[in-house]
């Protein structure tokens, strides 16, 4: 073979290569998403390599999905699916992409426990965050015998939910949520907030049921300190709370505006205008926010409140009854002149 015979068939050869890499290149490292931002795809426990395909194909290129279609054939995947949230990366190739949901590589859910006023909402939320089944989350929760194995009871359950965002994975199983939930509500309640609780003759349970209803009375979080003091104040005098959100709580009833006098009779241990003390569980997940208000309440001698006839969702505080009574006929009067039943 002559130099000039080397010369071409080297020349050729190279060319080939270089046609079989920029094919390569194209189908199984060139970008596999059809969309600049990344997406992502939720494989389930019950999905077969069919379903997978159809759930990733609407995200993809054509050359990325045909890169894909490849990989899945040569390899032993549809055997082996793993449940899962994966990303799809505008950069990925059709490799990275198959790398990740073979070897279950997932992305985690960025969860935010929800300040719900019951747990049904709760089961809600988490079951349109995560696979688990929002009906098996609320009848867990419902089941004495599962909150037991807490350390809690179906009223205070709540309790167990710090408000908190927690990267968690979109598959995570209903027993490793809950055990999950539990770590992060021990570790939340450190030395320092349980010595607090502690000098109040509080433990978890009722500082997160005070909190819920200091929550419930008024979104500021300022004021909060004060509002927690007052009801403080009023435990230890062994006077009612007589709290109106936990009338509505008792009545399920959430769109109230105003209490009224026969609402105040409705027979449940959440209506604290009949029953002194705390109720049996919060009527809400508080905020971090109002369980530090507890633990950090302000300390005065007002024993009552009222919202103020501004509407600006503060209060009027009193340390007496006749002093109350002018500030709720204050705000009765706004209420009545917006015509707020």
């Amino acid at each position: 073979m002559t130099t000039k015979s080397k010369r071409l068939y080297q020349a050729a050869a190279a060319l080939c290569l270089l046609i079989f890499f920029g094919i390569l290149y194209y189908y199984f490292f060139c970008s596999f998403s059809n969309k600049e931002t990344t997406q992502y795809v939720y494989i389930d426990e019950d999905d077969n390599v069919d379903s997978v395909i159809y759930k990733v194909k609407p995200l993809a290129t054509s050359h990325g999905m045909s890169g894909l279609l490849t990989l899945v054939r040569h390899s032993s995947y549809p055997e082996q699916i793993r449940s899962g949230r994966y990303a799809i990366e505008s950069g990925d190739g059709a490799f990275a992409v198959f790398r990740r949901i073979k070897n279950g590589l997932q992305e985690p859910v960025n969860l935010t426990i929800p300040c719900v006023r019951t747990m049904d909402k709760l089961a809600e939320y988490v079951g349109s965050k995560l696979m688990i089944d929002s009906d098996s989350l609320y009848a867990a929760l419902s089941d004495e015998a599962t909150c037991q194995k807490y350390g809690y009871d179906t009223l205070t359950i709540a309790c167990m939910f710090i408000p908190n965002t927690y990267d968690i994975y979109w598959n995570i199983s209903l027993d490793k949520f809950l055990e999950r939930m539990k770590k992060e509500s021990d570790s939340f309640w450190n030395e320092d907030r349980m010595q607090k609780a502690s000098s109040m003759g509080f433990d978890e349970v009722k500082t997160i049921t005070l909190a819920s209803i200091v929550d419930e009375e008024t979104t500021n979080s300022e004021e909060k300190p004060m509002v927690a003091g007052m009801y403080y104040n009023r435990l230890k005098s062994n006077m009612p709370l007589q709290a109106d959100p936990t009338i509505k709580f008792a009545l399920k009833d959430f769109s109230l505006k105003r209490i009224y006098h026969n609402m105040l009779s409705v027979n449940s241990p959440f209506n604290t205008y009949q029953n002194t003390g705390l109720p049996p569980g919060p009527i809400r997940i508080p905020t971090i926010d109002g369980i530090d208000a507890v633990l950090d309440h302000a300390e005065h001698d007002y024993l009552y409140m009222c919202a103020k006839e501004d509407f600006s969702g503060s209060h009027n505080f009193a340390k007496t009854y006749e002093e109350h009574l002018k500030n709720a006929e204050k705000y009765s009067r706004a209420l009545n002149a917006r015509g707020i039943k």
